[in-house]
């Protein structure tokens, strides 16, 4: 099959096509795309060529992967997973990303659409005073050094230990918010300049906190989605987008300046620049492991804040706390890290970027509360369209390395949007279908427009078909905060 790329893309199923390491030079194995195939015909080209430099990168393991939310991106793909052994392969912060742990957590409530709609304008403000939003916003957490490198090792605990949320929501966030192996002097000064007032804050570009509704007609697995505390009949959640912001960018521009040189000490030849790496148990790749996690903590301590302050400003609008309003996590997870994995092979690394981990029942890592379904996944759309709670399977653990997609994927660039649509217009159609919206930047408004990104639902189809992750409800927007 030819599309618009000059590799050979082999259909495997309906659902995932394989480019074969024989289409190009250096490839270690094949490249394996899952879409159906509309999806797949419209994706980028880049998508084709670098998931294939990905396959090239030494100490690969089966394939190198890319989700159906797949698009161009630094060094991997947007959606792009590989998996290499830690004895003789290599960590790339081109397959993390920049926003280190970059990730989605869901809130349910108790309240009903009902109930809101006659406050939303009010409750949109609140948020929109309670979580500061935009480039270079600051939050209402204040931070020594000293203080900032607890953060640093113990993330969201450190925000629940001073009383920023409550105890269950660390066994519902993804390595209960506090990843191991975090050393803070693996950090750079400026790393932690840039990121030491940020706790608590949203950020820009596709960051976003968004009110949804569940609709019980809306619900493709009732029996899971009650496990997850979602029961339908027009139920208010709240979802939030963000990471590490400044400090996790800083973590990876400092490094990829390290990895640079470091491939020359180490004879390793990579596809693209953007692909610098070291060997995962070399000094550098240890010490890029540590400040990655250091960058992942704060991410985890950042959303943690944030559900504070959504909780806080509920409690607010409707006089009631968070507790007696069901305010309680659904889970949070990681879309941009690697992580240390095991699998049938055993150890592995695993880069995830703009990818979501989704294991499957019975795995120790997923919440005991539900390891008898396992574990949930958050698939942010845009925000025009909607968002989607799913549930990890057997499948992803046996196929994906346990991963699946994290959102819609893009397919239009931020400039083409703003070339394509004002801010102002989307605000104000927003408003008609019943969504209201808060936006620092009506340019960054429109560069978020529903009409830069991929269907999600189609998207989701796609993964569910595919048997990585299965459907549990479709959650549409009443309320949006951009930066």
């Amino acid at each position: 099959m030819k599309l618009q790329t000059a590799f050979t893309v082999n259909r495997v199923t309906d659902e995932i096509w394989e480019i074969p390491t024989s289409e190009k030079p250096g490839m270690l194995v094949p490249a394996r795309i899952y879409a159906t195939e509309p999806i797949l015909n419209s994706m980028d080209s880049g998508v084709f060529e670098q998931v294939t430099n990905v396959a090239c990168l030494p100490g690969i393991r089966r394939y190198a992967l890319c989700m159906p939310d797949g698009h161009w991106g630094y060094g991997f793909p947007i959606g792009g997973v590989a998996a290499f052994d830690p004895q003789d392969g290599i960590i790339s912060p081109g397959g993390v990303g920049y926003d280190i742990n970059c990730g989605m957590r869901l809130i349910r409530t108790d309240l009903t659409l009902a109930e809101v709609q006659p406050r939303l304008e009010q409750l949109m403000t609140e948020l929109f005073r309670k979580v500061p939003a935009g480039v270079g916003s600051r939050g209402f957490v204040k931070v020594t050094p000293q203080e900032f490198a607890e953060v640093m090792r113990k993330g969201a605990r450190w925000c629940v230990e001073r009383g920023y949320g409550w105890q269950e929501d660390l066994d519902r966030t993804e390595e209960r918010g506090c990843i191991g192996e975090a050393d803070p002097a693996d950090v750079t000064d400026y790393a932690v300049q840039r990121g030491i007032s940020q706790l608590g804050t949203l950020g820009s570009g596709n960051h976003y906190l968004e009110v949804q509704v569940a609709s019980q007609d809306r619900l493709f697995d009732p029996q899971t989605a009650a496990a997850f505390g979602v029961t339908g009949h027009e139920q208010i959640l709240v979802m939030v987008h963000c990471g590490s912001r400044g400090f996790g960018h800083q973590v990876a521009s400092d490094f990829l300046k390290v990895f640079e040189k470091a491939m020359r000490r180490y004879d390793i030849s990579v596809k693209d620049q953007q692909l610098a790496c070291a060997p995962f148990c070399s000094p550098e790749g240890r010490q890029y492991f540590s400040a990655m996690n250091a960058a992942a903590n704060t991410a985890f301590a950042n959303r943690q804040v944030i559900t504070h302050q959504i909780r806080e400003a509920f409690q607010s609008v409707f006089g009631q706390s968070a507790e007696s309003l069901g305010m309680h996590v659904i889970y949070d997870v990681a879309h941009n890290i690697a992580k240390v994995e095991r699998y049938a092979e055993g150890d592995l690394v695993v880069h995830r970027k703009g990818s979501t981990r989704a294991f499957g029942p019975g795995r120790s890592e997923v919440p005991a509360l539900y390891r008898h379904v396992g574990q949930p996944v958050i698939c942010g759309g845009s925000m025009e369209t909607g968002s989607y709670l799913l549930v990890g399977t057997a499948d992803a653990m046996e196929h994906t390395f346990g991963s699946t997609m994290h959102g819609s994927g893009r397919t239009m660039s931020r400039a083409q949007a703003k070339r394509s649509v004002k801010g102002e217009q989307v605000q104000r159609d927003m408003k008609r279908r019943g969504i209201i919206v808060k936006a620092v930047s009506m340019s960054g408004l429109a560069e978020e427009a529903g009409l830069a990104y991929k269907n999600i639902s189609e998207v989701v189809e796609a993964v569910d078909r595919a048997g990585i992750t299965k459907k549990v409800a479709e959650l549409r927007p009443i309320g949006n905060i951009k930066g």
